[in-house]
């Protein structure tokens, strides 16, 4: 029986494609896919890669992936949706004292540059213009 890759080898071959090509359209370095069709799957990253590059492989060869991965000995993951994941925890408690701080001071730091602008303004004119005027209009200038 052969291996995995010399059947995508003698696949590729069949319909004429060079190895660039599925390089190209997979995406996979092309060192990678060579490592592949020698079956050399030990000097590829890992179980996970060797999987996901079979994968494209076959799909870029128009193959069905489950069956290329099942020649490959490798389980197939169902297509049933992913286990849901733990339940989310809440925050810890330090990370909302911390919260709470911060918004506190940005609270106070609010209320100190709006006290500053909508200050009243107690004395709008000089003491001394507004003397001189009534000082001016109580003497007639002709007489």
């Amino acid at each position: 029986m052969p291996t995995v890759g010399a059947m995508l080898k003698a696949e590729r071959e069949i319909r004429q494609i060079s190895l660039e090509e599925v390089a190209q359209v997979t995406r996979i370095p092309l060192q990678s896919l060579r490592r592949l069709e020698a079956d050399e799957l030990e000097s590829l990253p890992g179980e996970v890669f060797v999987r996901g590059f079979l994968r494209s492989y076959a799909r870029a060869l128009d193959l069905d992936p489950d069956q290329v991965l099942t020649a490959h000995g490798g389980v197939v993951a169902p297509s049933a949706a992913p286990a849901p994941l733990g339940s989310v925890s809440a925050p810890e408690r330090g990370r909302r004292i911390g919260l709470v701080v911060a918004l506190a001071i940005l609270l106070l730091l609010f209320t100190l540059a709006l006290s500053v602008v909508l200050r009243p303004r107690r004395l709008d004119a000089p003491v001394e213009l507004s003397k001189v005027q009534q000082v001016i209009s109580a003497e007639p200038i002709w007489a």
